[in-house]
């Protein structure tokens, strides 16, 4: 299961172990058990898992996936 987060503290990805700042966005993605991955934006965007769009206008981010 992934769910786009908003980091509240600061955390690492566990991809690139880049710092993530408050505010910024992250992916987390859950596995077997309690694994959880966390990835950073730019890391999500290497992967594939983001998606653009527009909404009112604006570009936005979402890391749903394409339909």
């Amino acid at each position: 299961m992934r769910r786009g987060c908003i980091a509240i503290g600061k955390m690492k990805c566990d991809n690139c172990n880049r710092t993530i700042d408050y505010g910024e966005r992250y992916l987390i993605i859950d596995g077997q058990g309690d694994e959880r991955q966390r990835l950073c934006l730019g890391c999500c965007e290497s992967q594939g898992y983001v998606s653009y769009g527009t909404d009112k206008g604006r570009q936005v981010v979402t890391f749903l996936p394409k339909e």
